[in-house]
């Protein structure tokens, strides 16, 4: 373990190459990280962009990153329950139950939406509350809890629709305008992009005055700067090419900013490190001090309250809370884009940005099949064989730390 520190230490103080030839020493070792979904990504783009061209214009590509945002906080969800070698199978009825609560609060029921929001999210988090109780306090494996949920908020959900089946938003509503009209503006989008570049740069700056202080190797100011300009670049870029047509929704932005704090509470807390050390051995987390079912608690809830966000969203992007919400492949598409962006299913390996990442390829297959005006049925097809592709690619590097780690 000295040894294989002392190397990473060497190869952080030695600037950008350092830093490669740390990531290429880490993917030898069967930590691939993000470099599958990246690849795959590629050519995913890559083969749809020369079958269609349209495929990477600026309209389509705002309306696939307005697309895949509601489902995409559900899936940040599945990323904690996963972590922790758990599984939600009832976030898509979940979501579309709570769609249905959202809209009769709202429409039927006369109440302004900024308190059917709050108290639709909330029993989101009371059915994830549920879920932690049944599997802390009697040891019901959660892929039965949440199977039965599935059904059952399906059926909540048929039953609150009642025999109409189906409830309109109103569209000039500020929920709906939200989802689907509201685009930040070009001046504040580039101003969001020189603050993200500037908190990189701060914020790593600071993390290797702390290392100093405390004698240990840290990233160079050359190494920082570069690492700053290079988001500076790539996404002013992305904003300047979305800006082209309707730019930046605050439906994607919302999502995206719910990546950042997921990611800050996963790497840089105590509950963090907490719901990694149980998803890699919860015994062992026992054993050093960590409350196992209060973290357990706290996963399976945010994966219900993200499930009611993005029920609501879901509803918000159709204008409408009707039966089929929530159902077909809402909860696949949520659960496959977690796997695919990187997090095991053995728990304890996976990033908040896998989430976006997951996303991106799942509303890629769908966005670039559709353009050529193929059935939906491929686009199952493809979806599940990356899914696959992504679980064997787990697995096998799953298998390569294991024999890297013997070695």
């Amino acid at each position: 373990m000295t040894l294989t520190t002392d190397r990473q230490d060497e190869r952080l103080q030695g600037g950008i190459g350092g830093a490669v030839a740390d990531v290429l020493e880490r993917a030898r070792g069967g930590d691939l990280g993000m470099i599958p979904v990246v690849v795959g990504l590629v050519v995913i783009w890559t083969v749809l962009q020369i079958l269609n061209p349209i495929f990477l214009s600026s309209a389509n590509l705002v309306n696939l990153l307005l697309d895949l945002s509601a489902i995409g906080i559900v899936a940040l969800g599945i990323v904690c329950v996963l972590l922790v070698g758990q599984i939600d199978l009832s976030v898509g009825s979940v979501g579309g139950f709570s769609g249905a609560v959202l809209a009769i609060l709202f429409v039927t029921k006369g109440w302004p939406v900024w308190a059917a929001i709050p108290i639709t999210v909330a029993g989101g988090a009371v059915i994830g509350w549920i879920y932690a109780q049944l599997f802390n306090r009697f040891g019901v494996p959660s892929f039965v809890i949440t199977l039965a949920g599935l059904l059952t908020f399906l059926g909540l959900q048929i039953y609150v629709l009642g025999t109409k089946g189906a409830v309109n938003l109103p569209f000039d509503s500020g929920l709906v305008n939200f989802a689907q009209l509201d685009f930040v503006p070009p001046w504040l989008s580039y101003a969001l992009v020189i603050a993200a570049s500037a908190w990189l740069f701060v914020t790593g700056y600071l993390h290797a005055s702390e290392r100093r202080k405390a004698n240990l190797s840290a990233r160079g100011l050359s190494t920082l700067v570069i690492r700053s300009a290079a988001l500076l670049v790539g996404l002013g870029f992305v904003v300047w090419y979305l800006n082209q047509t309707r730019g930046v929704g605050w439906l994607f932005m919302l999502f995206l900013a719910m990546v950042l704090v997921m990611h800050y509470l996963l790497s840089r807390t105590k509950w963090g490190r907490a719901v990694y050390a149980i998803g890699g051995n919860v015994e062992a987390a026992r054993r050093a001090g960590i409350n196992v079912k209060a973290v357990y608690t706290s996963v399976f809830v945010l994966c219900s309250t993200f499930a009611a966000v993005g029920g609501i969203l879901v509803a918000a992007r159709l204008a409408a809370a009707n039966q089929s919400n929530g159902t077909g492949d809402f909860n696949l598409n949520a659960i496959a884009a977690a796997v695919i962006g990187g997090t095991s299913l053995f728990g304890g390996r996976g990033t908040a940005f896998g989430a976006l990442l997951g996303m991106i390829v799942i509303q890629s297959i769908s966005s670039g099949l559709t353009l050529l005006s193929l059935d939906s049925s491929i686009r199952y097809v493809v979806t599940g064989i990356v899914l696959l592709l992504a679980v064997v690619v787990d697995s096998i590097a799953r298998k390569s730390r294991t024999s890297h780690g013997r070695a």
